[in-house]
């Protein structure tokens, strides 16, 4: 029987001979004449819908207001005729479950009158509001399977868009009750809530600010290997990772991939995935090869938070799509290969008003650099009062193997602000009133600190140990897991950030009520503040053992724990925190919580199992027919040498035989360990004690297994082994 790994291996070099796919816009098309093609935006709209409509439309969607019920019925007749003329059958309200993902349900553009004839239809009600069955989503017990209906209802803020034959819908989904069943709906929530206390705050420093803006710019890193290797891992196949495999004698170390140049193979998919998002209106714009061998990463532009979320979903379907043209797979997993880097989705993310004026870069006046400082401090009083909540809105059973592992953020947050900041900072906190704020005759305000305005917009170095880092005119959020939903991170930070906005203000107008100067009183809040806020910077190695200890000192949440770290949400502080902004409720949130350690739970089981069945039909088997053969060569052996000559020419024999027999024999016993301890979690009472049962009890007998099992992939014939190696994995291009 033909080995399966050599047969994958056979099939993957035969891809490299495929010709490169070379799509449209290789024949001469510029960007500008597809750009958005299948999106259907204000301009085109314009083409479709009476201006009237439109002025309404547009007002509503800017100023956050719920659109007319006829003024949707007006619109659709619009969509309808555009994605019709473009091919589309069939249209979807595309939602954001607690999957992580997203789902649609398609239906026809036609229906059937009394006659029975049929008609094409698309009414306002299809548009603005769908129910798609609720009870086979997660939903943390806020729906029971016997209450299926819930809603999901059009994001007028995010436009329509085609997929092949599908006209796509972007909605929110909330349980009959009325509660938020996605991730879309409270990050509406946030980012309202987080414009309208920054705009609050601006009218300290500028009264022509009417709105905020809260951008995202998200990096996806992920993994690409060939589809014929990855068919031959199961684990690969059913939990996005390998759970087992030696480390390859060459992966990162040289640091000769990153930025390196791109295979040619690797290019042609990258180019048909560029072409592909670009015609979804999403605008990437950078690719590079990443640290670790056959990592990369794609990168738009900056958009409003919601829509940039929107897009890296959308873009994270695109590229699977692609990969299986081009004969590979895309792995998202967080860790898919032990010992060389995991992947993440930094989420570069800022603030900026309708004046055009950015809230977390220096200005370029004083009251442009007090209004930078007073956002900048408190975003670091939101991060430092919710730095807890922060790492659970990004821990997963997934992420958890990336972060602390000594090539991604640490599993403690903290800010990473560079010298200058730091600087800035301690002058303003050793300063008085007067030395900070100066007003002179004519009522012109100067803040006494000379080196702000010189302060370019790189005016820090890079900590790629940093999970939350300042880089200059914005905030990275490093720790988000390249598989996550980024709106689970941004609505959590949005939300800490709005309520600190709100706490900031009460403060500053109980005092300038009571007589005292504005600027003195934003001076001396911002003072007290920078004080307050100093245990969540650090500026040092996140990685080393040090600042473990260091963080724990400063009463930092060091918990590293998955099942424990998610008891965030439910902290006192949190709920009241999503409660004041109206994000999410307490129901909400208990059932957010209830998901998620189901997820980490069912994951865990699914990995264990995948685990048991190779080591059982893999490992085993292919470590049992070498020994075999091992043993049946001392047999022969002795028949022919004398005695002497036998001790000395199996002495390797027998060192190999009775290490096989040692790992076998361990993992046989792990896996009837972990099979029990894995029954034993299942028949806890809740899914928080599940949760903790699998962290605690089968997580570190699956880590045992697989040392055992990783020690016979080295030692038996590379012959009979039928997994895809490391560096076979790691290597094909």
């Amino acid at each position: 029987m033909a080995n399966i790994r050599f047969e994958a291996l056979k099939m993957a070099f035969s891809h490299e001979l495929v010709e490169n796919r070379k799509p449209k816009a290789e024949s001469g098309e510029r960007v500008k004449d597809y750009f958005a093609q299948d999106v259907f935006t204000r301009e085109k709209m314009k083409e479709y819908i009476a201006q009237d409509v439109l002025d309404q439309l547009f007002d509503d969607v800017d100023n956050g207001r719920t659109i007319r019920r006829d003024i949707a019925g007006m619109v659709a007749i619009g969509i309808r005729k555009w994605a019709i003329e473009h091919g589309a059958t069939h249209f979807t309200h595309w939602f954001q479950p607690l999957t992580g993902g997203t789902a649609e349900k398609h239906d026809a553009f036609f229906t059937l009158d009394k006659s029975g004839a049929l008609i094409e239809e698309f009414s306002g009600d299809s548009l603005y509001q769908q129910e798609p069955d609720a009870s086979s989503f997660p939903s943390g017990g806020i729906r029971n399977t016997f209450e299926a209906r819930g809603y999901s209802a059009w994001d007028s803020s995010s436009p329509v868009f085609l997929i092949g034959d599908t006209l796509c819908i972007p909605t929110v989904f909330v349980a009959y009750t009325g509660e938020a069943l996605d991730y879309k709906t409270p990050l509406l929530r946030s980012t309202a809530a987080l414009c309208h206390a920054a705009q609050e705050v601006c009218t300290y420093f500028d009264k022509q600010v009417r709105h905020v803006h809260v951008n995202l710019g998200w990096e996806q890193e992920y993994f690409l290997v060939d589809e014929s290797l990855y068919e031959a891992r199961p684990d690969l196949l059913l939990t996005g990772r390998t759970l087992m495999g030696h480390n390859s004698a060459k992966s990162q170390q040289l640091e000769d991939h990153y930025f390196g140049a791109i295979p040619a193979r690797v290019l042609s998919f990258m180019r048909e995935l560029e072409y592909e998002a670009l015609k979804a209106g999403i605008p990437v714009r950078t690719r590079h090869n990443e640290v670790a061998p056959n990592q990369f990463e794609l990168a738009p532009m900056y958009e409003d938070v919601n829509l940039a979320n929107d897009h890296n979903l959308l873009v994270m379907s695109i590229m699977e799509r692609v990969a299986e043209r081009h004969h590979f797979r895309v792995l998202l997993h967080e860790k898919p290969y032990a010992g060389v880097n995991g992947s993440g989705k930094h989420c570069n993310w800022s603030m900026q008003t309708n004046t055009g004026i950015n809230l977390l870069a220096p200005g370029k006046n004083p009251y442009q650099n007090l209004q930078f400082i007073t956002f900048l401090v408190n975003v670091l009083m939101a991060v430092q009062r919710h730095n807890g909540l922060l790492k659970a809105s990004i821990v997963s059973a997934t992420n958890e193997h990336r972060l602390g592992a000594n090539e991604a953020p640490p599993a403690v947050i903290s800010v990473f602000l560079g010298k200058q900041i730091t600087a800035v900072l301690d002058k303003l906190e050793h300063a008085s009133a007067e030395q900070a704020i100066i007003i002179n005759a004519k009522k012109e305000m100067k803040l006494g600190v000379a080196n702000i305005p010189e302060i370019l917009l790189d005016n820090t170095d890079r900590n790629r140990t940093s999970p939350f880092a300042f880089t200059g005119n914005r905030f990275e959020f490093r720790a988000v897991g390249s598989s996550a939903n980024c709106g689970a991170a941004m609505l959590a930070l949005n939300a800490a950030v709005a309520e600190q906005l709100m706490l900031f203000k009460e403060e500053v107008d109980k005092r300038i009520e009571q007589g005292e100067a504005k600027e003195r009183v934003l001076f001396d809040v911002i003072k007290k503040y920078i004080v307050a806020c100093k245990a969540i910077r650090f500026d040092g190695n996140g990685y080393s053992d040090e600042w473990k200890a260091e963080a724990a000192k400063r009463g930092l949440d060091c918990e590293t724990s998955v099942p424990l770290v998610i008891d965030r949400y439910l902290a006192p502080e949190s709920i009241k925190m999503f409660g004041y902004t109206g994000v999410l409720n307490e129901a909400e949130l208990h059932s957010r919580s209830e998901v998620k350690w189901e997820t980490y739970t069912k994951k865990l089981q699914i990995e264990s199992r995948v685990m048991g069945d190779l080591v059982v039909n893999h490992v085993l088997p292919a470590a049992k027919r070498y020994q075999t053969m091992l043993l049946q060569n001392v047999v022969a052996v002795k028949q022919v040498f004398s005695a002497e000559e036998v001790a000395s020419l199996n002495a390797m024999d027998y060192s190999i035989i009775r290490q096989i027999e040692h790992h076998s024999g361990a993992i046989i016993a792990g896996v009837d360990k972990m099979t029990e301890a894995r029954h034993q979690a299942n028949r806890q009472p809740d899914e928080r004690s599940k949760a903790i049962a699998y962290h605690d009890n089968v997580l570190p007998l699956m880590a045992d297994i697989r040392g055992h099992a990783d020690a016979l992939e080295l030692i038996v014939d590379d012959e009979l082994w039928t997994l895809p190696k490391y560096r076979e994995l790691l290597f094909i291009h």
